[in-house]
Order: C-alpha cells, then structure tokens, then sequence
C-alpha cells in the first residue's frame, strides 16, 4: 500500500507484532507504527486509523481476521470496555513473557545496557482475585441509577461493576448494596465537568491474610447528611468491615485523595499481616496492591542482600514501613524517609506494635533530605513514585556512595533513566534485575535493580 491511505477514518490490514509498554498491540503499516488496544502478537486484523500522525498512529480493530494462538476469552464480560485491565485478552504465560521483554528493551534502548541481567518474572499463585484496594469513581446513569466502576478507556465514561475479577472476591457484594444505600439516601453525586455535588470515589481496601475491611468516600466537601447513622448500618451489616471513614478533596483535579480523612465509625484503619508482621493501614497510605506477590519479592530482597546484622539501611521513599520493618530483623539498624506524614506516622506506629526498636523514621522530601545527609549507610533502597528519582537524589547517591543499592520501580522506563545515570559514572555495576508480576492482567510490571559499588571506587 502506499502513503496515500496514510489518513484518519482510512482502513488497512495489519499483524499485531509487539506489545508496548502501555498495554496496546504494535503492527507496521508501510514503514510506520500502529498501535491498536485489545489485540495479540500474531493477530492479523482490519484496523480503522483514529489518530495518524507522519510515523505512527493509533487505530481500533474493525474486524479479526486471524486471531494469535496466545488469544483468550477474558473473564470479565466488559474487558473490551473498562481501562481496569489491558490484557484479560492474552494467555497468562505470554503476559510474562512481554513484561520481560519490554522491560530488557527498555534497559538496552533507554538504560544503554548491553545484554542487562534480567531475570524471569516471579509469580505467585493467582492471576485474578488480587487487588486489596480498589477505586472507583462514581457516576450517574441516564435513568438516574448510581454507577461505580473504571473509566471506558480513553474517556471518563464509567463502565459500571458490580464484581471485578481482579479484586479480591471478598470486595465484590459491597458495590452494588453501596451503591443503593447511597441512592436511598440521595447523596448528590459528584460532576467533575461543572464541579458540584459531593461523593466523588469510593475506596474499598481490605487484608488479605485479616480479611479486614475499609470503606471509603471521597467526598467534595463531606455535606452527607446521616452519614454516621449508614456508617453504623454499614458496620453492622458486614462483620469484617473494620471502619468506615470519609477524604474531603475540594479541589478541582484528578488526585483521588485529599489530605484530609476522618473516621465516622469504626477505626481509621485496618489490620493486615505481612512478612511475620502485624501492620494497620489507612485509606490513603501506600500499600502494594499484590499483598503475596509483594511478601514473594520482600523475601528475595532479604535472600539478595544477604545482611548481617551490622548494616546500616537507608530506606528511602519507606511509606509505612513495608520494607524497613522486616528488613530490621537482620541489619544494625533502618533509617527510613517518607515525604508523608501520616504514612510516618503509622510507620512508628507499626515499629512499635511489633517491637521494633532498631528504626528510625523521618519526614521529609528524598530529594531535600538527601543532599545533607549525615549518615553513609552500608544499602539504599529506592522506591520512588512513577516520575522516578529526582536528579537530586541520584547525584547525592554518587556522593554517599553506599556500598549497594536496591531500586524498586513500577515503571520501567524511569528505571532505566536513573540506573544510566548511576551506573554512568563508572562507580556502579548493576548486577542483577528481578520483575515480579504486581500487577497481572496489565502492562505493569515491578522491577527491582540491585547495583554494586566496584571495586576501588
């Protein structure tokens, strides 16, 4: 075919040949990329072009031709629709195999690596069922009916749920009895395009191995009237549910969570047990969404670096404490550093209900704290946000020069970013790269970077 059917609104045959970082199929149309969601390696499909630019462009499959080996049927009857997932459509197995290879791609091309040392992807047992915190944003339909569920991909229409396959099951008969005891009550719901009425999100969090559970709602302004007495029918109707708190978030903007949460019944938190510890979290603290596979990726951690008991362990970006608590038991002591209070807070919190005395926790933003840092601890653990490190914090690690760090990312290519500018400098050799499945039925991938200070450096 040639150039002259490069144009919006044009169909054109196309084998799906990759899969990008963001969950969509890559095929080439005459020397350029289309990239097109929902589909497989090894589809061969007629693709409608929706947005062209001069070397790719993005599509949507009109008709399947051939469908690829590594096709499945999705558990969930609105895959196609919802943005919770990306990929219910591929064989389990051949997931891995992607995020592997997307994430050795990606530390070649964007890292400079020459063959990185990346493992296989650690697993855990289950693929569906996983999720120990969901939020969903809320919605009216055209006949009035309260709506909870993912965005349509692409758009903020909601795809309604009353049951995800990927959450955990036990989270399943709250949506649609929370749903009608908010309509009885004639809550107004939010409107994001004219910025009026009140419940925004609802969260749903709950422990794993405790089976604790946590409700709660993100309100504009908390102007809910007899919020207190349906928190307390809430409580009484579902005996695990620990507590039931609202998160006033007044401002005009996509953040989910305001700074402000308040218990209305119950307790603000919950009680989960992880690595041989007992840990309570909030509603808006940090908490890996995978309890097991991130138990699974702690104990390789622990296996890797090997400690002795007479290290010094910076943990930076140590949330609650995940992290530095179990780590406590083998080294000297923990220096951890979060630029959340709360998040601190319940970190000492935890230290202290689980006797925990060799930690130190601080307050305050990596990339401030960092550059005057009176300590050199012996390992760093990074678990920055997406955006990745600060420059800051990467050239106060070449300053400090601890004898190994420990990167944990959930995004790939910021990853390979900072570790180019840690091992650019000759003082670094990364020596092993470990992925953990944290997030199966997505494009997302965990991935742990362990670097070693070289030798007369």
């Amino acid at each position: 075919m040639t150039n002259t059917v490069w144009r919006q609104g044009e169909i054109i045959e196309l084998e799906i040949s990759d899969l990008s970082d963001t969950g969509d199929g890559v095929g080439r149309f005459d020397q350029r990329v289309v990239f097109v969601a929902d589909t497989v390696p090894g589809d061969r499909l007629l693709v409608r072009l929706t947005h062209v630019k001069p070397k790719y462009a993005h599509g949507v499959c009109k008709q399947l031709l051939q469908s690829s080996p590594q096709r499945i049927r999705p558990r969930c009857i609105v895959a196609d629709k919802c943005g919770g997932c990306q990929w219910q459509h591929i064989e389990y197995e051949y997931q891995l195999q992607a995020k592997q290879n997307q994430v050795f791609q990606a530390l070649e091309r964007i890292g400079g690596f020459n063959d990185p040392p990346v493992n296989p992807v650690l697993t855990t047992t289950a693929s569906l069922g996983y999720r120990n915190k969901v939020t969903y944003p809320l919605g009216v339909s055209a006949t009035g009916q309260i709506q909870t569920g993912y965005y349509q991909k692409g758009t903020h229409q909601i795809i309604n749920l009353n049951q995800c396959p990927i959450q955990d099951q036990r989270l399943n008969p709250f949506l649609a009895e929370i749903k009608q005891d908010i309509k009885q009550q004639g809550w107004p719901i939010y409107d994001e395009k004219h910025h009026q009425g009140e419940i925004r999100h609802l969260s749903l969090r709950i422990g794993r191995r405790t089976g604790q559970v946590l409700l709660t709602l993100i309100v504009k302004n908390g102007n809910l009237p007899k919020i207190e007495i349906q928190a307390q029918q809430w409580l009484q109707r579902y005996p695990q549910l620990a507590g039931v708190c609202l998160n006033r978030n007044s401002d005009r903007t996509n953040a989910i969570f305001g700074k402000e949460t308040r218990c209305i019944a119950g307790v603000p938190y919950l009680k989960e047990k992880f690595a041989g510890l007992e840990f309570q979290i909030s509603p808006d603290t940090f908490f890996q969404v995978y309890t097991e596979a991130a138990e699974a990726l702690l104990q390789l951690i622990q296996k890797e670096l090997d400690l002795q008991g007479h290290e010094t362990v910076l943990d930076a970006y140590c949330g609650i404490g995940t992290l530095s608590l179990p780590l406590a038991k083998q080294a000297r002591e923990i220096i951890g550093l979060e630029i959340q209070s709360v998040a601190v807070e319940q970190a000492i919190l935890n230290a202290q209900h689980n006797n925990i005395n060799n930690v130190k926790f601080l307050v305050g933003a990596v990339e401030k704290v960092l550059p005057n840092f009176d300590t050199i601890p012996d390992i760093v653990l990074l678990d920055p946000p997406r955006k990745g490190c600060d420059a800051n914090v990467i050239q106060s690690l070449l300053d400090l020069q601890p004898n190994r760090i420990v990167y944990i990312s959930c995004k790939v290519s910021t990853l390979a970013r900072d570790l180019k500018m840690l091992c650019g400098q000759g003082l670094y050799q990364l020596k092993k790269v470990q992925l953990a499945d944290f997030f199966p039925q997505t494009s997302h991938i965990e991935t742990v970077a362990f670097l070693e200070r070289l030798p007369n450096q």
